[in-house]
């Protein structure tokens, strides 16, 4: 076996031990005579693994090991939001369990069902290769994020979920927050004066009032999967994590910063950008904008915060992750990346201060 096949073996040791999974599933769902796991790649905060339970394909998703900043990896509150949308226009996979008892796999996590279909990451399916298809593929996006903002918080028992007053403004903080904590460690690595710069931007820049709707935190098309036919069909929502009740702008906002329209920069960080919707028949920024506010009723002011606030939180996120591989908690290639990622990052949230990247 070699050194890197070694890495692997030893960091999904850390995540799992498949005895103690198994005794939690057979417990749960009554026991089985067939029992995998392993670990999907994919993805770089929580972790996921996929199971097979008897003639059950399951999901498992937990946090990733060792020490994590407040609230950014909270698995329950993943679950409860999705536990609680399952009846709702929102498609999601079957919530099946979650499980609070950190003895089982060092953490806690939950399980759902495996979905089938295709997740657009780094490139669209064959099927989907014709103008009218990729249309659909933007507009089925933006309808399903206008599904989730349409929700009442209250009637599927969310309306504790989280504090809107206020949140566009404690995101700017605590985004900063974030920063601060992997600066802790990465400081001593590099400075990246452009963070600070756009930190002082933001809160100088917070809309004075917002909507106040649920919110994914996490809203884009790689977080999303569309089924195996044509045309294509979203069904399924990810990575609820950051999911809360506040401003439904942030979520817009943030799936924009990923949507890339012809002539646009280079990415800052290629590793977690994908390029293809810039090829015909693709809907452009502004047609997703005028979809979304046909549908929600909700205008789409101060487009400078939000997307320069998305790019911030994505290298806050990136931060982070550079944190981690300096402390040894993750085996993820992308993590180093970040060294220079990061700064990359911050110079782009100032070109969209600046004016020179529009919507």
């Amino acid at each position: 076996m070699t050194d890197e096949a070694d890495g692997r073996d030893d960091y999904l040791a850390r995540l799992v031990d498949p005895e103690r999974l198994r005794e939690f599933l057979d417990a749960e769902l009554g026991p089985a005579a067939e029992f995998a796991v392993e670990r999907h790649p994919k993805g770089h905060s929580n972790e996921t693994l996929f199971v097979t339970h008897g003639d059950r394909d399951l999901v498992v998703r937990r946090p990733p090991p060792g020490e994590t900043a407040d609230t950014a990896h909270d698995v329950l509150r993943e679950y409860r939001v999705m536990d609680a949308l399952q009846d709702t226009p929102v498609p999601l996979p079957e919530t099946v369990c979650a499980c609070e008892d950190e003895s089982v796999l060092g953490a806690e996590f939950f399980v759902m069902a495996r979905s089938e279909g295709d997740v657009l990451r780094d490139a669209e399916p064959e099927r989907f290769a014709a103008p009218e298809h990729r249309r659909r593929i933007g507009e089925e996006l933006v309808d399903t994020l206008a599904a989730i903002h349409s929700v009442d918080p209250e009637s599927v028992g969310l309306g504790d979920f989280g504090r809107p007053a206020g949140f566009t403004e404690r995101q700017a903080d605590r985004w900063s927050k974030q920063f601060q904590w992997a600066f802790e460690v990465t400081a001593d690595e590099r400075e990246v004066p452009a963070i600070h710069e756009t930190t002082t931007w933001l809160k100088e820049h917070v809309p004075d009032t917002h909507p106040e709707t649920l919110v994914h935190g996490d809203y884009k098309l790689d977080n999303v999967m569309f089924g195996p036919g044509t045309p294509p069909e979203l069904v399924g929502v990810f990575d609820w994590e950051l999911s809360t009740l506040g401003d439904p702008l942030t979520d817009l906002g943030w799936m924009l910063s990923f949507w890339r329209d012809p002539g646009d920069p280079e990415p800052a960080t290629p590793e977690l950008r994908s390029t293809f919707m810039e090829r015909e028949g693709y809907p452009r920024r502004r047609d997703l904008v005028d979809r979304y506010e046909a549908a929600t009723g909700i205008e789409y002011d101060h487009d400078r915060f939000y997307r320069t606030l998305a790019v911030y939180k994505l290298a806050a996120l990136g931060e982070m992750f550079f944190r981690r591989y300096l402390e040894g908690n993750s085996d993820d290639p992308v993590y180093p990346k970040m060294e220079e990622g990061v700064p990359a990052l911050g110079e782009r949230c100032l070109r969209i201060i600046d004016g020179e990247e529009g919507l």
